[in-house]
């Protein structure tokens, strides 16, 4: 079963009904699970039952690319990615709307009530205790969609009165929650405009571009997932980078001190190059003792070491996102929820991995006896 996922995330298949039917119809997969044929359910079922086990399984094929010597950790270039959702935008309502819509609803659900109670009392009447069996459909909908609408309601709350501390705290008129997946949020993503998704981020190392961390979040932006994103190099990997690169969005004041704390070299953007504009000339002289932390930065993004350091970064993170979305397919999450979604990532960035480590020509090396480079089906899979 862990074959055929991690075959057909790396060839862009991962719904479970796709996965069953490639099961009857491709040889790759028919070989990998020896002519078993489970439906849809089984593998859905096996998927969501061993979530924690797709970060164990992470951590052990990035274990197989540090003992190839596809991790140095000299540089590392952090990024982050907006995914869809396994949920429509369409799906979501916001605060103010579900005030509105509640009030709506309820006042259909008494009007139905009071219409079904005057019919009760006019049939009791002509035609004794009569008992009817089930409530109408058209009542049995709107209870349901007015006991959703309330959920999202409190959730939302809920949720503003953590955020706040306050208990008398209430959410934005345009606060959403979405009825299909509530973890997920409206991001904007280019090309794709507004999408319902996660945003799923990744420390790529330069040697190989293997990914020696991940995080998904519903922030927005990424400047909050720089700390866990370089400790949880360190605990996946026994060592923090040397050096840590990453665009504007990461730029935050919270951010330098916690490189600077951890002793990490960070070449982090202040904002976003205008193209075409002039180079500024690079800085000379000493760093003046005034500057903040935000000022040492941009004079070390100018000095020529800074530009060249930071010139790398799109080449070691920017092309991990385009194998992963393009050449493999994967532009949108099957499981829903933050927890569940975050192990599919695992998953995604495992898969990932073990196509670097194919690729490299070194995997015999530290699984002798597979003869990994002996199966050309798995070699077009990571191609």
């Amino acid at each position: 079963m862990l074959k055929v996922l991690l075959y057909g995330y790396a060839t862009g298949v991962t719904s479970s009904r796709r996965l069953e039917a490639r099961l009857a119809s491709d040889v790759g997969f028919m070989f990998l699970a020896g002519q078993a044929r489970p439906d849809h359910k089984t593998i859905s079922s096996f998927r969501h039952r061993h979530l924690l086990a797709f970060g164990a399984l992470f951590l052990q094929v990035l274990v197989l690319c540090q003992e190839a010597g596809l991790v140095k950790l000299g540089r590392v270039a952090l990024d982050g990615t907006k995914v869809k959702a396994n949920a429509s935008r369409h799906k979501a309502m916001s605060y103010a709307r579900m005030a509105e819509r509640e009030a709506q609803l309820a006042a259909q659900v008494k009007a139905i009530l009071d219409e079904a109670e005057a019919t009760d009392a006019a049939e009791d009447a002509e035609f004794g205790d009569a008992r009817g069996d089930e409530l109408p459909p058209e009542l049995r909908t709107r209870e349901g969609r007015l006991a959703r609408i309330r959920e999202a309601r409190a959730a939302l709350e809920q949720a503003a009165r953590e955020r706040t501390g306050n208990p008398d705290a209430v959410p934005e008129p345009k606060a959403q929650r979405n009825f299909t997946d509530p973890a997920s949020r409206i991001m904007l993503s280019k090309p794709d405009g507004w999408v319902q998704g996660y945003n799923a981020g990744a420390a790529v190392d330069d040697t190989a571009q293997v990914i020696v961390a991940t995080a998904v979040t519903v922030d927005t932006t990424d400047t909050r997932s720089l700390p866990a994103l370089v400790d949880q190099v360190r605990a996946n990997t026994g060592r923090s980078p040397r050096r840590v690169l990453a665009d504007a969005g990461y730029a935050s004041d919270d951010n330098f001190a916690a490189l600077d704390d951890r002793g990490i070299d960070a070449y982090i953007a202040l904002g976003r190059d205008r193209h075409g504009a002039p180079v500024p000339p690079p800085p000379r002289g000493r760093i003046p003792a005034s500057l903040s932390r935000r000022e040492r930065m941009g004079r070390k993004l100018r000095t020529k070491a800074g530009r060249a350091h930071y010139a790398r970064r799109k080449a070691i993170v920017e092309p991990v996102f385009g194998q992963i979305k393009e050449a493999r397919g994967f532009r949108r999450f099957s499981l829903r929820g933050l927890e569940a979604v975050q192990a599919e990532w695992m998953l995604v960035a495992a898969v990932h991995n073990l196509g670097k480590l194919f690729t490299s020509g070194r995997a015999d090396r530290v699984l002798p006896g597979r003869a990994i480079g002996s199966r050309p089906a798995l070699g077009g899979a990571f191609a």
